[in-house]
């Protein structure tokens, strides 16, 4: 999953001019590209490895400390050398799939998001990648595959439930889209993800297309507006509301605008958010 999805972005990368600014502020595609980048003064996964080697110690990154570091470091970078950037992090987790011990897969790490299993980290760049090759899209790029979707949707169901686990949260929630998708259930166990069949199932579910999830997830787009013209549609609130908490300890977390949506729609019932989603 996470190499197709490099693979996929780095044929995106190749296809737009760098310099077109991008819908993020302050972002061209260039800065877009050039974060994801292996870079001499930025190796964000040689530092994950070497913290689950060490029982994951120590504290969280500031991720827009460190993006602002590095997108200036190297605003003047050329083309050629922002597109090896992208390979050389593209082999960098090549290499650690296929040479690092099985056992480093579940030794924590501590990531932008807290202490989670180095493979949940690494399946991350999943997600990232399908949401950024969403932005080169919107320059023209061609859109991200619909595996490389669901991939980024699968690494979104990880992480949820990894940090629902972490928090003691016993609930879970599918993310649905026509083509199928992805379940997470969690307790203080631990939690598992499997690929679900088209179609929303029963429990607590947020339904629609793979990259207008991503969009929504991302904060991309503001849900609301989508839920109303009935392109999202989320069931069960109650049951996603539970995993809301998760947004108090980690302000960032991908797929916190739909978790924060559904704590408004329950704190509001009889009003208009409370009417949109009804009791489906």
């Amino acid at each position: 999953m996470v190499l197709e999805a490099w693979d996929a972005f780095i044929d995106r990368a190749e296809a737009v001019d760098l310099d077109r600014s991008s819908r993020l502020p302050g972002w061209r595609a260039h800065e877009i590209c050039v974060h994801l980048g292996c870079w001499d003064d930025h190796q964000a996964l040689a530092d994950l490895i070497a913290s689950a080697r060490t029982g994951g110690s120590g504290t969280a990154p500031d991720v827009d400390a460190v993006n602002d570091r590095v997108t200036r470091a190297h605003r003047d970078a050329t083309r050629d050398e922002v597109l090896a950037a992208l390979r050389r992090n593209r082999e960098a987790t090549a290499r650690y799939l296929q040479k690092e011990p099985v056992e480093l897969d579940t030794a924590p790490a501590v990531s932008v998001v807290g202490r989670l299993p180095l493979l949940s980290v690494v399946l991350g760049q999943a997600y990232e990648l399908a949401v950024h090759g969403l932005d080169l899209a919107a320059l023209g790029a061609p859109p991200p595959p619909p595996s490389v979707l669901q991939s980024g949707l699968a690494a979104l169901a990880d992480v949820t439930g990894a940090l629902a686990a972490s928090s003691g949260i016993q609930g879970g929630a599918t993310l649905a889209t026509p083509d199928g998708g992805w379940t997470f259930a969690a307790d203080g166990d631990g939690w598992t993800v499997r690929r679900t069949a088209p179609g929303r199932g029963s429990g607590p579910a947020v339904e629609a297309d793979a990259d207008l999830l991503l969009e929504a997830a991302s904060g991309r787009i503001n849900p609301v507006p989508v839920v109303a013209r009935g392109r999202l549609r989320v069931h069960e609130v109650g049951g996603l509301l539970r995993l809301a908490p998760i947004t108090e300890k980690v302000p960032g977390i991908p797929g916190g605008p739909i978790l924060k949506l559904a704590a408004r729609t329950m704190g509001g019932a009889g009003g208009v958010l409370g009417r949109l989603f009804g009791r489906g």
